[in-house]
């Protein structure tokens, strides 16, 4: 069976943030994963995760002004220097909290943004990070989404994932797989899994009608976890889903 992070985002949000980390603790988690942690300093992070003993696996670059609907900024070519800033933050917070790999949002097209001007932007970002990173034994990730969940997403399939991975040419650059988005994009999960394994380095779950936790939807995720075991997959899967009904509630399919 995979090894499962909570996400610290989308489950316990019955409590604050900084009270999760124990909570993840008590249902038995021995990792976890969030959005970001900017808003909260990292001495606070790191002593509940070790208090905890919870190993953090991923959290995500900063995206921009998150509020106001930006979701990364990576593809925009005007905003360079900033996302160069934002590395810079997110790699404060990694080599103090020990992360090993960090997810890097690909952003929403610019308005009126040709999508070649910004595939270049987005694979110079990329190397920008991949670089940055790299000296520190740090892998970054790019994500595709589902345009339903984020219009305009820059990254939203597989193909696409691993063509931008081979023109950006980074040795620490690789696919984060989420379930979850790809069932609504492209099914043929198992076959893709398969066939993008080697660069997967982080996968996510989710359930779909609804973005519940497995078995509230159509995604046979005991066959899938089957699967992964077969192939070898020695990564973690965060627990992105939205519970559905409390997050207590919701662990059914993981005790199963």
């Amino acid at each position: 069976m995979p090894q499962f992070a909570a996400n610290l985002s989308m489950l316990f949000t019955e409590a604050p943030f900084i009270e999760r980390f124990a909570l993840a603790h008590g249902a038995g988690f021995k990792g976890v994963e969030f959005l970001f942690p900017y808003a909260f300093d990292s001495d606070d992070i790191k002593d509940r995760l070790q208090r905890h003993q919870l190993q953090l696996v991923l959290h995500n670059l900063p995206p921009g002004d998150w509020q106001a609907g930006e979701r990364g900024m990576a593809c925009d070519p005007r905003r360079f220097e900033e996302f160069q800033d934002s590395v810079g933050l997110a790699l404060e917070y990694a080599r103090e909290l020990g992360t090993p790999r960090v997810h890097c949002m690909a952003g929403i097209l610019p308005g009126g943004g040709a999508p070649d001007r910004a595939r270049e932007a987005y694979i110079r970002s990329l190397q920008y990070a991949a670089d940055q990173f790299a000296p520190h034994g740090i892998e970054v990730l790019i994500e595709p989404i589902n345009h339903y969940d984020i219009p305009g997403y820059f990254l939203n399939h597989s193909r696409q994932a691993l063509d931008v991975l081979a023109d950006a040419a980074r040795p620490n650059l690789f696919l984060q797989y989420d379930i979850y988005h790809m069932q609504r994009m492209e099914g043929e999960l198992a076959n893709t899994i398969r066939a993008c394994l080697p660069q997967i380095r982080h996968m996510q779950l989710a359930d779909t009608p609804g973005r519940h936790e497995p078995g509230t939807g159509e995604i046979n995720y005991p066959f899938l976890f089957r699967l992964l075991d077969e192939l070898g997959y020695q990564g973690w899967i965060g627990c992105e889903y939205v519970p559905s009904t409390t997050t207590a509630n919701s662990f059914s399919w993981l005790r199963a």
